[in-house]
């Protein structure tokens, strides 16, 4: 594989299996087995975090539960996650990326894009550096991952999607004249940012593939999808000028939490519980990083985390205060709820903006209200989340208390 310095800067790297992958090297006895990282079996029926490769040759994939797991693979290795690991080394991950760009964007725990441009003008490629980031994730945390290479980021993201996990080499290159070639062909479900919602959409309308949405007049997708259908046009030529941003996590556009619970939730009022205490952790983050959002999100699955919905929406005014979102994601769950019981819930806050400019209201004395929520939260930094708590939380549809110990809603 040849590249030309003009042709390619942009990386995605992507850790394979992360989470398997990085019980693997801190356990040498799991090397070369099946090995599944699950939550607790007693309390959430073993729900399948990652799998190995090994694992998912015999099918498992995420969001099985154990019992389904072992089924496919019996002499599988079950081992409970390790939050507070998987950050460490993702964290170390992205200072190795650093060494060969300053532009480095994570964007996940397991995913990130570096911009190679400029490394040319010190003798090296694109092409090097991806060979050299993914040998020193060998030799230094015995990481395996796979890259994909292009001249933008969703090429490059479906270049490692669809090739490089696949290669033996791990590294997957896709020029301006594979689009026809190589993206077109594809099912539309394999198409970056398109969930299962967007593809029914696009299957009603006899588009399935992504070379139908390129060739479908963009008047008619923008008509129907708002500037979203211009978006996926342009997504579907392999068009993407979004640049690698370094700091995309110290400024983030929303801020989300999630859980799945412990059991499935049939009664209204238990969904309530859940939904106002994760509502609380997103506003108190917001308040952390001094922003306020105009958009609440929220997200529902079924027990098999297939069925559900995800809907949105936008206050008058942003705002970072628990009660005002609650209202909002409240009214969201009461519209769109249709009474299935519900084993994941979440709840984001978009389209935010700096606190310092908001607005006072004429009826809402923001200020007393945010001096409370901020001595709250002064409280909760000091002597943990646990110190104050909603009465809600003590009953026993809140997770409150058991999400405390807790890093990314697994054990640290």
């Amino acid at each position: 594989m040849s590249l030309q310095k003009e042709e390619a800067t942009i990386l995605l790297a992507d850790m394979n299996s992360f989470y398997a992958s990085v019980e693997r090297a801190h356990n040498p006895a799991l090397q070369g087995k099946p090995v599944l990282v699950c939550g607790d079996p007693e309390r959430r029926h073993g729900i399948i975090l990652a799998a190995s490769q090994e694992a998912k040759a015999y099918g498992i994939k995420t969001a099985m539960t154990v019992g389904e797991a072992l089924a496919l693979c019996p002499e599988a290795q079950c081992v409970l996650p390790r939050m507070a690991l998987y950050l460490e080394i993702s964290w170390k991950i992205q200072q190795i990326a650093r060494t060969f760009s300053p532009l480095v964007e994570p964007y996940s725990v397991d995913e990130l894009f570096i911009d190679t441009a400029g490394t040319e003008k010190m003798g090296t490629s694109a092409e090097e550096v991806a060979h050299r980031f993914r040998q020193r994730l060998r030799e230094e945390l015995n990481i395996p991952c796979s890259i994909g290479m292009s001249h933008n980021k969703f090429l490059a993201k479906m270049a490692c999607d669809i090739e490089a996990k696949k290669s033996s080499q791990g590294i997957a290159f896709w020029r301006k004249e594979d689009i026809e070639k190589k993206l077109h062909p594809l099912p539309i479900r394999k198409m970056f940012m398109i969930g299962s919602r967007m593809e029914r959409h696009f299957r009603n309308m006899g588009l399935l593939t992504i070379g139908d949405v390129a060739h479908y007049p963009v008047y008619y997708l923008t008509k129907r999808f708002g500037l979203r259908g211009e978006i996926y046009h342009h997504l579907a030529w392999g068009r993407d000028a979004s640049p690698v941003l370094p700091q995309s996590l110290e400024n983030p556009k929303g801020i989300g939490h999630s859980i799945t619970l412990p059991r499935d939730y049939h009664q209204l009022e238990d969904i309530e519980t859940v939904l106002l205490e994760l509502t609380d952790q997103v506003c108190s983050r917001a308040r952390r990083l001094q922003k306020a959002g105009r958009t609440l999100s929220l997200s529902l699955r079924s027990y098999d985390l297939t069925r559900g919905f995800h809907r949105q929406f936008s206050l008058p005014a942003p705002t970072n205060l628990s009660e005002q979102a609650f209202r909002a994601v409240k009214m969201l769950l009461h519209r769109h709820w249709n009474g299935l019981p519900v084993r994941s819930v979440s709840v984001g806050l978009d389209n935010l903006v700096d606190d310092e400019i908001l607005q006072q209201e004429l009826f809402v004395d923001r200020a007393q209200q945010d001096r409370l929520h901020r001595v709250i939260d002064s409280v909760r930094e000091r002597f943990g989340t646990t110190a104050i708590l909603r009465g809600c939380s003590l009953t026993t549809a809140g997770v409150a208390k058991d999400r405390a110990r807790k890093i990314g809603g697994h054990e640290a």
